[in-house]
């Protein structure tokens, strides 16, 4: 019987899933046999997946609509290409670990508990994550559930990185700058030592509905744009970014808005979709004409351009200039607007190799070099699965 290691990554807006074939050894790199997700949960869920050497199946998921039934739908597919599989262990993101999770950890009752109190430090995602590993338990109650965490990646972090300049007390009851996108700076970072060992400062942009950024010294996190929550730093699709929290105290006492009004504006009604007024999809806005889209795209891509040059200097200086996620992975636009003129910092693009969007994408003499990197969580998951095998 062929032990396939499953893994779940569960979004705001969407649900990631992956089957993988452990290596012979611990230390093998495990081989993917199936990987999809389910699209567009609570507007139009669609399911897609592909079976190793077979083609893209996408399909409607009416079902799909909620986290539970997006869940639901994903465990009918595992079920259905691999009935007689063992799924010995099955590996969760998890966006908070708070203070004490600071590497893959195997998940009992007191974890979780654990995990379900740091849902007020991530609402939006927090109780998705929970809420897979909840349907994975009732589905595979023999295996081994463990979960890696967004916020690992960062805990190694100086004080300064970490600290607000809030009264001390709110520091020790965790109130503190966590960063998050842990997983995929994680598999970034180890790309990075595979093919350019040499740089040894990286500044990641993480750009995707949910966009961050992360200043990498020798494979660590140095600093990273969010913090204490997810809603901090870059504009995203809908979140808000770096905010004045004076702007949160006049929506208070001026607005008589109640905290669950001021959740609503920041976390789902601003980012690209406030400032366009059209939507939270960076490709609908590319391809629009309208004014406000285009100073949209102007205000998410200024903030990337002020945030490198700050992690820059966190750094003392560059080697290399990462994009990843849907949007940098996927918008030859964006890349370029990151990047003109920089010329003076020794940063250049490469037209063809940017429109390419693969791999080394800096031109030729670039100081710092540009790659253009697709991401992988649900590896990086899969990989640390090899602790819990046996």
């Amino acid at each position: 019987m062929t032990r396939l290691i499953l893994t779940l990554n569960t979004g705001s807006s969407s649900a990631k899933f992956a089957l993988f074939e452990p290596g012979a050894t611990p230390t093998d790199t495990p081989v993917e046999r199936l990987r999809g997700q389910v699209s567009a949960i609570r507007s139009d869920p669609q399911l897609t997946y592909r079976v190793e050497g077979g083609e893209a199946v996408r399909t409607p998921a009416p079902g799909a609509g909620t986290h539970k039934g997006a869940l639901a739908a994903i465990l009918d597919v595992v079920n259905a290409q691999f009935p007689n599989a063992e799924v010995p262990v099955v590996g969760h993101r998890i966006v908070h670990g708070g203070t004490r999770m600071t590497g893959p950890t195997r998940v009992d009752a007191h974890v979780r508990d654990y995990l379900a109190s740091l849902t007020p430090f991530a609402p939006l995602h927090q109780p998705h994550g929970l809420s897979g590993l909840e349907a994975a338990i009732a589905q595979f109650p023999d295996a081994v559930q463990f979960a890696c965490f967004d916020t690992s990646f960062h805990r190694g972090q100086p004080f300064e990185s970490d600290a607000y300049a809030l009264p001390r007390s709110y520091f020790d009851k965790g109130i503190r700058r966590y960063g998050f996108h842990g997983l995929s700076y994680d598999y970034i970072a180890g790309e990075m030592r595979r093919i350019a060992p040499e740089a040894r400062r990286v500044v990641i942009a993480h750009l995707g509905n949910g966009s961050s950024m992360c200043a990498v010294k020798d494979g660590r996190s140095v600093d990273s744009t969010m913090g204490f929550t997810a809603l901090d730093g870059l504009v995203m699709g809908t979140r808000c970014g770096q905010l004045d929290p004076g702007v949160v105290l006049y929506m208070l006492e001026q607005e008589g808005m109640s905290a669950a009004e001021v959740s609503e504006v920041l976390y789902k009604r601003s980012g690209l979709l406030g400032l366009s007024g059209i939507s939270n999809d960076m490709r609908v806005l590319e391809a629009s004409g309208a004014a406000q889209a285009r100073e949209a795209i102007s205000v998410f891509v200024a903030r990337i351009r002020r945030e490198f040059g700050a992690l820059t200097a966190v750094l003392g200086g560059v080697d290399a200039f990462v994009f990843t996620a849907g949007i940098g992975e996927n918008s030859a636009s964006i890349r370029a607007q990151v990047c003109e003129g920089m010329d003076w910092f020794g940063l250049a693009l490469d037209p063809e190799k940017n429109a390419a969007g693969e791999g080394l994408i800096s031109a030729e003499g670039s100081r710092v070099g540009v790659y253009a990197i697709r991401t992988d969580e649900e590896m990086t998951i899969a990989k640390a699965a090899a602790a819990f095998l046996d």
